[in-house]
């Protein structure tokens, strides 16, 4: 079984080959067919456009009245792909509308790509309401004031921290009278 399978799979040589082979006649088809249209589309020129004639023997009166048949064509064609752009706006429209139904009835709906915004409070109310917004969002205004009780001391209890340890030590007076007297 394992043989059969080794058999029937390709060499990556193989594969290689038959991918440029299929690519080289993609190629020339595609040359083919913009040879077909490029000559199709020289003959459909050559049937709608007549070639002028002599018009350095030609007289004024001639002249304008070919100017005139020239500037009538020009507005009947221009007609024309008006009427066609019309009609192609409005079939794209319909194809839209079509897409979005069967989007519709299937259940699954697109979601358009969303990008971060920052954005303050304020800015979205003014985005949301529009003119309408004349309330800021100050969230520190709107919290409530405490007022701290200050505890006051009495003087009595503070006392300086130099009396404290001169107390303790006997004073500086003491230390200075010892080394004084060495």
């Amino acid at each position: 079984m394992s043989e059969q399978n080794q058999q029937r799979k390709m060499t990556h040589q193989r594969k290689q080959n038959l991918k440029s082979l299929m690519l080289n006649k993609a190629r020339e088809d595609l040359k083919r067919e913009a040879e077909v249209k490029a000559e199709e589309k020289k003959k459909i020129l050559n049937s709608r456009i007549e070639p002028l004639s002599n018009l350095g023997g030609m007289s004024e009166q001639d002249l304008k009245d070919l100017c005139r048949e020239l500037h009538a064509k020009i507005e009947k064609v221009d007609e024309q792909r008006y009427d066609i752009e019309v009609k192609v706006n409005k079939n794209d429209q319909e194809i839209e509308d079509l897409n979005q139904r069967i989007f519709d009835l299937r259940g699954k709906f697109k979601r358009p790509p969303l990008r971060r915004v920052r954005m303050s409070a304020d800015q979205m109310l003014r985005a949301l309401l529009g003119s309408k917004h004349k309330v800021s969002m100050d969230l520190r205004s709107s919290l409530k004031s405490v007022k701290k009780e200050e505890t006051k001391k009495d003087e009595a209890e503070v006392k300086d921290w130099r009396e404290s340890v001169e107390a303790k030590t006997g004073g500086m007076g003491e230390m200075k009278a010892v080394f004084e007297g060495q």
